[in-house]
């Protein structure tokens, strides 16, 4: 009777178990990643060190680990750097590679930008839509230039943004000589971004998500 009895409490847990599984891939059906240049010159030593830039790429990693758990599409941006002046992200350096935090798999896409929007002059858009992806989730750097001119060009694409907040990065701005800290421009951005409703973008943080 008692072997029985746990027989089926294994059992039970196991449907329990399959059931909450599927119900959260179904939750994050034509759901993609999106990392944005999370690469070695963002880091100390870099050659644009931002502030808890490691943070933010350990926190990126648990998403990514979460999406490659699950199986679901992740792409790396990547941009190299073409303009005239430019001090960062140089081609065929140490700096523009992508740090080893979020290194991508061999079946993973890698799409690599010159401009700040990730989906200008890329195949971003078409691979989105080959993939049948509606709903994105986005981390990376840098929170004020890179990951909001993404956001907002993929809400005009008519995509629904997830931005994880405290997996993204940025550094101290200066406004007419005045300098806004890496935390108020931070939470500036995110707070815009979501603003009227989170109309660009929702933000939650890792372990919100995680726990989701």
């Amino acid at each position: 009777m008692k072997n029985t009895f746990t027989t089926f409490l294994t059992l039970g847990l196991i449907l329990i178990s399959m059931i909450t599984m599927n119900a959260q891939k179904q939750k994050m059906e034509h759901t993609a990643l999106i990392i944005i240049d999370v690469q070695n010159d963002y880091f100390p030593e870099g050659k644009m060190t931002l502030e808890k830039s490691e943070q933010a790429a350990e926190n990126t990693r648990s998403i990514l680990e979460y999406f490659r758990k699950n199986n679901l599409p992740v792409i790396h941006i990547q941009h190299i750097s073409t303009n005239d002046g430019a001090t960062f992200f140089l081609p065929d350096t140490e700096g523009a590679k992508i740090n080893h935090l979020v290194l991508p798999k061999e079946d993973e896409k890698i799409i690599v930008k010159h401009f700040p929007n990730s989906f200008r002059e890329t195949d971003l858009l078409n691979y989105l839509h080959s993939k049948k992806i509606k709903n994105l989730v986005i981390t990376g750097m840098m929170t004020d230039v890179c990951v909001e001119a993404t956001t907002r060009a993929a809400f005009d694409f008519g995509f629904h943004n997830m931005i994880i907040g405290d997996a993204t990065a940025t550094r101290n701005r200066e406004l007419n000589g005045e300098v806004v800290k890496a935390a108020d421009v931070q939470k500036s951005f995110l707070a815009g971004i979501s603003a009227l409703g989170s109309l660009y973008a929702g933000i939650i943080n890792t372990n919100e998500f995680l726990s989701k």
